[in-house]
């Protein structure tokens, strides 16, 4: 392993001028310092994280606290491409990532201990409960936080534009002719909630009567909840023409439950997804959903992290909307009323 000492007898420059160098010191000159770095990284030094966290109070290493519901982690398509760009971001800007969790082996432990544990310089929160006092203990602590798709207080969130999302989907979906379309939700979150309004406030912009027995609960990645909830739609007197999935991956349990029906998607039946996820656009047909903006997501999460990391004196909360946009497919059927 490099050290200091190696890059000061091949610079020619002491330990303490090649130190002071490295950790961007006004008192050694631009030259001298671009000079120092450029052997530094030519013999490939990294700094050592323990010294930096003494000298800097800064570990450079943020803690991301993810929780599904279905205990689907990384295999979550959405989360983990989401993860994915944080983790990227994250890196160009010189950070390491660390998952937080209850336990350090067969320890319990709090989040917000975890984080202190680790020398989380700051946490990026998605997809948790956010009424777990765990949650908001850490929210409500010195450690900056950012929230991914859900705002709590003034906590500083990333928030995909759901609402308009699922409004141009059921704009999608009129336009082709449908005007009995049914919508399977997930969880009561956020996120949902904002997805049930867009629905809703875009059918009656659009006047489409809307039958409480065509909004179905099921829960987000799950499938098995969405095929169950399809076969209640399609055992209906006067069943629907098109079926709003809560997310992509949640649909294949309506495509089964819509097979055993003997229906064809989209000859007998429409549908659409939402998320955009890869296997959404190798379906046959090609499913109609809105993709969600990953990339854009973790790297405004980690960028606004990291920059409450380092300017807390000046750094301000913010809500940052992220536009999506919708993949038409051939998953809906033109049709005339």
């Amino acid at each position: 392993m490099v050290t200091i000492k190696d890059i000061s007898k091949k610079s020619g420059f002491s330990t303490s001028t090649v130190s002071k160098a490295l950790n961007g010191s006004s008192e050694i000159g631009e030259e001298t310092s671009e000079l120092i770095k450029k052997v530094a990284n030519e013999m490939g030094y990294f700094p050592n994280a323990a010294a930096r966290l003494l000298k800097t109070k800064h570990s450079n290493n943020i803690g991301v606290l993810f929780i599904d519901e279905m205990q689907s982690g990384l295999a979550h398509e959405y989360f983990s491409a989401v993860l994915n760009s944080v983790k990227d971001e994250a890196e160009r800007l010189g950070y390491d990532m660390t998952f937080i969790s209850r336990n350090i082996g067969r320890k319990p432990m709090s989040y917000y201990n975890h984080c202190k544990y680790r020398n989380c310089d700051g946490v990026v929160i998605a997809c948790v409960d956010f009424n777990d006092p765990e949650v908001i203990e850490l929210i409500q602590s010195e450690i900056p936080t950012v929230t991914i798709d859900h705002i709590f207080n003034d906590c500083t969130a990333i928030m995909s534009d759901n609402l308009k999302g699922s409004s141009e989907l059921v704009q999608y979906i009129y336009d082709k002719g449908h005007r009995k379309i049914a919508f399977i939700h997930g969880e009561n979150t956020s996120v949902t909630q904002r997805r049930l309004s867009g629905f809703y406030s875009t059918c009656k912009k659009l006047g489409i009567n809307v039958p409480n027995e065509y909004i179905k609960p099921a829960r987000y990645h799950d499938p098995k909840s969405s095929g169950l909830a399809t076969r209640e739609l399609l055992n209906l007197k006067d069943p629907p023409t098109c079926i709003m999935y809560p997310d992509d991956f949640s649909f294949i349990g309506g495509m089964n439950e819509i097979e055993k029906h003997g229906l064809k998607i989209p000859d007998d039946i429409s549908v659409a997804g939402y998320d955009g996820i890869y296997l959404s656009q190798v379906l046959r047909p090609q499913l109609c959903t809105f993709k969600q903006n990953t990339e854009a997501l973790g790297k405004e999460a980690a960028r606004n992290l990291i920059m409450a990391i380092t300017d807390r004196k000046t750094f301000v909360p913010k809500q940052i909307w992220i536009e999506g946009e919708l993949l038409a497919g051939k998953s809906v059927k033109e049709t005339d009323f």
